[in-house]
């Protein structure tokens, strides 16, 4: 199954000569790069979807929290984690 993961942009940058914008998305405690070629207009702060390492929707907050909190409940978030090169930051800080 495929699916996208919620995250926070949490800073972004320009990546081979500022042709290509890459952000940093937390993931609840887990930070992994994502491109922003399909959403020009997404900025620091934002929630997006990440799919396989491209964020393909702005979503809000609320909607974003769901939609982790379900996976948390059903063990996927964990699975996710062990089957990717995701790295852990040491905080518990939410979406």
């Amino acid at each position: 199954m495929c699916l996208a993961i919620p995250g926070k942009i949490k800073s972004i940058e320009y990546q081979y000569d500022g042709l290509v914008r890459i952000a940093k998305v937390l993931f609840g405690g887990i930070t992994k790069e994502a491109s922003l070629e399909m959403l020009p207009d997404a900025k620091e702060g934002d929630y997006v979807l990440v799919h396989v390492g491209v964020a393909i929707s702005i979503v809000d907050e609320e909607e974003a929290q769901k939609t982790f909190q379900y996976l948390s409940e059903i063990g996927e978030l964990d699975e996710l984690v062990e089957h990717s090169q995701i790295d852990r930051d040491g905080g518990s800080c939410p979406i």
